[in-house]
């Protein structure tokens, strides 16, 4: 009884750490602060039009109607794939930290 216990704490802590972990790019030791997100997501907002077709593509379930409530709103979109794909909001949280960061290089 006393291993699951263990095994389940540990399980709950790798669930809170994964976004965290998942921010930390490992190519030059870069992490991406709350500062550098905010900033991100101001540049999305701004040309919401050509990003949001960038997101089409990376979450292809997502709908128009969807896009359009998105609004360039991060927490929005994360909502929406948890909702489309069916997945956890941790797991959704870290899809879109990889995307920001792919799509903070290209900027």
């Amino acid at each position: 009884m006393r291993s699951i216990a263990m095994l389940a704490a540990c399980a709950g802590l790798a669930v809170v750490s994964l976004p965290l972990v998942a921010s930390a790019q490992t190519k030059g030791q870069t992490t991406t602060t709350q500062s550098d997100v905010k900033t991100i997501w101001e540049k999305f907002k701004g040309s919401w039009g050509q990003t949001k077709g960038a997101v089409k593509e990376q979450w292809g379930k997502l709908t128009d109607d969807d896009l359009l409530a998105i609004e360039g709103r991060r927490d929005q979109l994360v909502g929406k794939i948890q909702t489309r794909y069916g997945i956890s909001k941790e797991e959704a949280e870290a899809q879109v930290g990889t995307w920001e960061q792919r799509r903070f290089r290209d900027m």
